[in-house]
């Protein structure tokens, strides 16, 4: 059965999106990305709420930017060799390649989603990924987080639901980033 990850940058204090301004320095580094790509280069399928989706859309076409650093162009042909399924109620039509809509988010049909694939699953955004923590679907938590306390936002992790998680791995990057990796007991 593949696995559904979570997988976000978040503030020190715990937010993956700032109520004003970004979420501070050290995800941006060549370090940082090329522990991304390798760390999720063989996810077949990745979850997308409109909002996320319209940010990592950029990945369709990066390749064709010119100057493209090594890490951006592995990272660009990974994202485009996987599946993406964008979860919204407004979003029309898709720009990317292996792409779908679908309406609602259905936990048994993720849960059927995970029993079939071959390759693990991601869920990106914290809005998306607060339903799928709700429904018990999440096995892994990977938190890539920042320097920097923005005070308000969007939380990685949502109210109301208790997690008791696993500690598997943690990596501190030269701009001060950390990787933690939790797994679900």
């Amino acid at each position: 059965m593949a696995r559904l990850i979570y997988s976000m940058i978040t503030s020190l204090d715990g937010y993956a999106e700032a109520t004003a301004g970004g979420l501070g320095r050290g995800a941006d580094d060549e370090e940082v990305h090329t522990f991304v790509n390798d760390l999720f280069r063989p996810v077949g399928t990745y979850l997308y709420g409109r909002r996320m989706y319209e940010t990592m859309v950029y990945w369709e076409t990066a390749h064709t930017v010119p100057d493209q650093p090594p890490h951006i162009l592995q990272y660009a042909r990974d994202w485009q060799a996987a599946e993406k399924v964008v979860y919204s109620t407004t979003l029309e039509s898709v720009s990317s390649a292996r792409t779908s809509i679908e309406r609602t988010f259905d936990p048994s049909a993720i849960r059927a989603l995970k029993t079939a694939a071959q390759a693990d699953l991601t869920v990106d955004g914290p809005t998306l990924a607060a339903q799928a923590i709700a429904a018990d679907l999440v096995d892994d938590y990977h938190l890539f987080i920042t320097t920097t306390a923005v005070g308000g936002g969007k939380r990685f992790f949502p109210d109301g639901v208790r997690l008791d998680l696993d500690l598997v791995t943690t990596r501190t990057f030269a701009s001060g980033l950390i990787h933690a990796h939790y797994r679900t007991r």
